[in-house]
């Protein structure tokens, strides 16, 4: 798995958070890991972007965007209105291949869900990823309202013949609710892929050092972790 495309069923669910455990776990096991953002949207040129972000909180990575645009909008919308130039599905697939010459795993966040539109031809996030033959890895928020739009990204996932690895819920509540803790049995049922992990609510809180000590509990060993989905269903009451 030297490149791993990690989308979501919408924003801010949870994918740089996850993006940060996925590359903090890889780093543990002795992994060398680049991360790349291939349109960041929302961020002015001073600020931190997602791939920042993910290098704060995870260690040592190499850390790439490709566009960033000021707005906070779809990419191929902020980029039109920026004047800046978009991001095709071919630039990403070629950075990210250049990126895998010199590293063990390179992570690849999308903006939005899998249908994000990088520029006026339509391209995605599931273009890039087909061009590069890498699976899917499938954030999903932990609440009601997750199994349709899960198993809509599902779907289309299967459509384009691409590998979906499995499931990360992104914010794990310390008290869920009823339709919370269902979705934990549900969500790989509709996704057709294991449950690989869950992150705690507000990981992005924690000082750095304690976020990479903790990332290996909330991913599979799948995902270089040590989470398991049974005991994980036994602790938080799941039938």
């Amino acid at each position: 798995m030297p490149v791993l495309v990690i989308t979501g069923t919408g924003t801010e669910i949870g994918k740089t958070m996850v993006t940060a455990a996925v590359a903090a776990s890889a780093l543990a096991a002795g992994r060398s890991v680049a991360v790349l953002k291939p349109a960041q949207t929302g961020v002015r040129p001073n600020e931190r972007g997602d791939a920042d972000e993910v290098g704060r909180l995870a260690g040592p990575v190499t850390a790439r965007e490709l566009a960033r645009y000021p707005d906070p909008l779809a990419p191929a919308t902020a980029a039109r209105r920026s004047g800046l130039p978009p991001v095709h599905p071919q630039d990403v697939a070629e950075a990210a291949a250049k990126l895998a010459t010199d590293h063990d795993l390179v992570l690849v966040e999308g903006a939005g869900g899998l249908l994000v539109r990088f520029d006026p031809a339509g391209g995605t996030l599931a273009d890039a990823a087909a061009l590069l033959n890498a699976p899917v890895l499938l954030v999903a928020p932990a609440g009601l309202g997750t199994l349709n739009a899960t198993e809509l990204t599902a779907r289309e996932l299967k459509r384009r013949a691409l590998e979906l690895t499995g499931v990360v819920i992104g914010s794990w509540p310390p008290s869920p609710d009823l339709a919370t803790r269902c979705n934990v049995t549900d969500l790989p049922e509709v996704a057709g892929a294991p449950l690989l992990g869950a992150l705690p609510q507000g990981t992005g809180t924690l000082p750095p050092a304690d976020f990479r000590t903790q990332a290996p509990s909330w991913l599979s060993p799948r995902l270089w972790g040590t989470w398991d989905a049974d005991g994980f269903r036994a602790r938080e009451g799941v039938g």
